[in-house]
């Protein structure tokens, strides 16, 4: 089928909560140390949402950032996908009350469930409607509110993680920017090592899973860290290879912001200078979905992607799940 027009991004924005929960703070709440957490993570601080917030909120932010960063309404935009896992409620999507604080109108809007992978996933699907010609602009937005899920006494991942959004406007663009491919993958045998025990069909809540914590995030912290750092650097180089290009064509890598021992293994393996890996990882912690756009965001307003670069994003995270892009920007 040939393509009749290429998409791109043409606006960035995103979002975080007012509250900074420092690792100094923590110390105060498990048996941890700022010294540790920097050691072995490489965060300094996260965003905590304030009671009465919620997902929507940021998503609602970020959205309306990069609609107007893009030079455009809200009533220009086609569609929504919301990349989240931690919607307001079960039902009904996080996007659809997106769409309406929007004013959105009649606008589709949709979430996608892919974990820390979610924001690359739903460029991916942006850019098959844009192509085919379905839909003109769609805002992609990655949010997560991790506090919510978080097992705050348990100090093998209540350092970890952190609330906020990003968000991007996909849509028809000039001459040899934009996407120039994907790659997508997940890996089910491995869903037992990042998951939410109960909650689901399998597995309803019980006033005991309530008490155990089963309601919140349970990670296998080797098994992810493995996985991360074999699937990070080769998503990289297939992502390139299926565009022709290898590492020495990329100006920009935007990574998921999970933990700098993760993204020092792919400096290390893709030969790489770090200058070329954005990391925002140190005031934001893990926001899953929402962490590649967001660094996407400040780097884009920190002068470090021009137009013209080549652009790789790249995430893994449950599922298990990774999503890797290639972009030439687009402004």
């Amino acid at each position: 089928m040939t393509c009749a027009k290429r998409a791109g991004i043409v606006g960035v924005g995103s979002a975080v909560p007012d509250r900074v929960l420092t690792n100094f703070d923590l110390e105060k709440m498990v048996d941890t140390s700022d010294e540790w957490i920097r050691t072995m993570t490489g965060i300094s601080e996260r965003r905590i949402a304030s009671e009465g917030e919620a997902t929507s909120d940021f998503a609602l932010k970020a959205g309306k950032a990069a609609i107007e960063n893009a030079g455009l309404s809200p009533q220009d935009i086609d569609l929504i996908i919301l990349a989240t896992f931690t919607g307001d409620t079960p039902l009904p999507a996080t996007a659809c009350l997106v769409q309406h604080a929007l004013g959105c109108e009649g606008t589709p809007a949709f979430d996608l469930a892919a974990g820390c992978s979610g924001f690359v996933y739903g460029l991916a699907v942006a850019d098959a409607f844009v192509r085919s010609g379905h839909y003109e602009r769609v805002l992609v937005i990655g949010a997560d509110m991790l506090s919510c899920v978080t097992n705050w006494t348990d100090r093998s991942t209540c350092v970890l993680f952190g609330d906020g959004a990003g968000a991007a406007v996909v849509a028809p663009v000039n001459g040899d920017a934009g996407f120039l491919a994907f790659e997508l993958g997940a890996d089910g045998s491995g869903a037992k090592h990042l998951h939410i025990p109960a909650g689901g069909s399998r597995h309803p809540y019980t006033p005991e899973d309530l008490a155990q914590h089963r309601d919140k995030i349970v990670m296998e912290g080797r098994e992810v860290f493995k996985f991360a750092v074999k699937i990070q650097g080769e998503a990289t180089e297939r992502v390139l290879a299926r565009c022709g290009m290898t590492t020495a064509d990329v100006d920009m890598i935007i990574p998921h912001q999970a933990n700098t021992r993760i993204i020092e293994s792919a400096v290390n393996r893709l030969g790489l200078p770090t200058e070329k890996f954005f990391v925002n990882l140190n005031k934001y912690g893990n926001t899953s979905a929402a962490s590649i756009p967001i660094a996407l965001d400040e780097a884009v307003a920190e002068g470090k992607i021009k137009k013209g670069d080549t652009v790789v994003t790249v995430g893994f995270g449950a599922g298990l799940t990774w999503a890797a892009g290639v972009m030439k920007w687009a402004y």
